[in-house]
């Protein structure tokens, strides 16, 4: 089956190595689509989580994957998040069609498009990094119950239910945070002429206008890849938020040739040795 063109592809909120990630269901995500260019908008990789006693095959696969676009043409720009933070000694690294960051300003048609990650809003990161650290372990865990839930859910033939998004949804502060985290970066937009700013960090996928006395922008967030399974698309001068198709994507073939030959494994996943490993592609 063909693949998909697009121009511009964004993922964020991966989080591999941890359990809640779906990293089967991205795989066949990637595999379905053949971007210009992939811009991965933090928490890629989990380090702040990292253990090599889990981190199953499909994760490392979705590593491969990444080199695998790179190495094909595919310009790959990682942005680094507050889970990958310890990425960010190497920013502004650039070999071949790989790039590592930690923001980005891309003109989209002639329009001016602002990518981040959104941790620098949260102040339990930048005021007390072991709580953040501390609320990741128990978000971990909340994903892990869940997934025993729907077990018995779905072989009792009932439906699946998120109980994170629950949470969020039933208690004020987390739809007060979220909402003023939109507000707050396409506020900046606005200011800095932006016509459009990408974020990820609190999982929560949407595309909307912003409109306030200085002007008017697009606020985007590409979601997450642990419960709503999303990307954003840019083709064609339109934006275009992407949910994980079960029965689409699965149908693409894993192309097990372009990853098999890429050396990988868990002693190069800490930061020196993956930044050493991908450079070391010459991608």
């Amino acid at each position: 089956m063909k693949k998909r063109a697009v121009d511009l592809v964004v993922i964020s909120d991966v989080h591999l190595g941890t359990y809640g990630c779906h990293a089967k269901e991205l795989l066949h995500y990637l595999n379905s689509i053949k971007p210009k260019k992939l811009i991965l908008n933090g928490d890629i990789i989990d380090i702040w989580q990292f253990r090599k006693r889990y981190f199953p095959k499909p994760h490392l696969k979705v590593i491969k994957k990444i080199i695998s676009f790179a190495s094909k043409g595919t310009e790959v720009i990682y942005i680094t998040g507050n889970h990958d933070e310890m990425l960010r000694k190497f920013s502004d690294t650039e070999m071949g069609s790989f790039k590592l960051v930690d923001k980005l300003v891309l003109e989209l048609d002639g329009k001016q498009a602002w990518f981040f990650h959104g941790d620098i809003f949260d102040a339990s990161i930048q005021n007390a990094k072991w709580l953040a650290k501390l609320g990741g372990w128990g978000y971990d865990m909340l994903i892990l119950l869940n997934q025993s839930i729907n077990w018995f859910l779905v072989k009792f033939g009932k439906e699946k239910f998120s109980l994170s998004k629950k949470i969020k949804n039933s208690v004020k502060k987390a739809v007060k945070y979220i909402s003023d985290f939109e507000d707050v970066a396409a506020e900046l937009a606005v200011k800095n002429n932006y016509e459009f700013v990408v974020c990820g960090h609190i999982h929560q996928p949407q595309m909307r206008t912003y409109t306030d006395k200085n002007g008017s922008c697009m606020y985007l967030n590409s979601g997450d890849w642990i419960e709503n399974l999303t990307s954003l698309e840019y083709h064609d001068q339109e934006w275009k938020l992407v949910h994980y198709q079960q029965e689409l994507m699965e149908s693409y073939e894993e192309p097990q040739e372009e990853i098999e030959n890429i050396g990988l494994d868990l002693e190069e996943l800490q930061p020196s040795f993956l930044m050493n490993s991908i450079l070391n592609k010459k991608i």
